[in-house]
């Protein structure tokens, strides 16, 4: 549903009203007053008219489904305004207030009016009852949209704590690296420390035996 067509709907549909009170008011009018009373029916006849020509105009630019069923109203529409003329035609060209009282009442108008009445407060009612349910459709897909935005958002934060937690991973690795080659180097200080000990043993030793040599020498000669 066009909510510009729902615009131009209710606009009508008010005035249609509007209009119809008027002419029920102007059938009891003679003189000067019949006439700007019916120069003030015929210019909101004539804004209803341009109203409708909206109506059809979008109308016409919306899907084929949805068209068919504007253009169903608009028939309505068109149908209840030509009603309105002709009651303005009669009460216009009657012979005073008597004469366009009973050519209503012969007429039936007076019936056409309440009809139309009746018609108008369904139309008004089923738009209504078409814009609330417009409204719950708009109110469910934004709940959807807000929805949809809160699961992008938990999937971006999940995606970075994922990232994360590679990068500890990676990070973890390389520690276990360092401290393997940390063993590696602390090993090989050790055994070349345990390489030295031996080597100063050894020249310790030479050093003694060579001074109990001396020694020897010293006093057997």
């Amino acid at each position: 549903m066009s909510e510009v067509f729902d615009g131009y709907e209710r606009q009508y549909c008010e005035i249609s009203a509007s209009l119809s009170r008027k002419c029920t008011a102007a059938s009891s009018l003679s003189g000067e007053k019949l006439k700007q009373k019916a120069s003030e029916i015929k210019s909101g006849i004539d804004g209803a008219e341009a109203l409708i020509r909206k109506m059809d105009l979008e109308a016409r630019n919306l899907q084929p489904s949805v068209r068919a069923g504007l253009l169903a109203k608009l028939r309505e529409y068109k149908s209840d305004l030509n009603n309105l003329k002709g009651t303005l035609k009669r009460i216009t060209t009657g012979n005073g207030q008597q004469g366009a009282r009973e050519e209503l009442l012969e007429s039936g108008m007076a019936d056409t009016l309440v009809v139309s009445a009746d018609q108008r407060s369904r139309l008004l009612r089923t738009t209504e009852r078409q814009n609330k349910t417009t409204d719950r459709i708009k109110d469910s897909h934004r709940t959807m949209l807000e929805t949809e935005e809160l699961g992008v958002s938990i999937m971006h934060d999940l995606h970075q704590q994922r990232q994360s937690l590679l990068h500890a991973n990676d990070t973890l690795h390389s520690v276990d690296d360092n401290i393997g080659k940390s063993r590696k180097i602390m090993g090989a200080m050790v055994r070349r420390m345990d390489r030295n000990k031996w080597i100063i043993g050894l020249i310790i030793t030479l050093l003694v035996l060579a001074i109990l040599v001396v020694l020897y020498f010293k006093f057997v000669h």
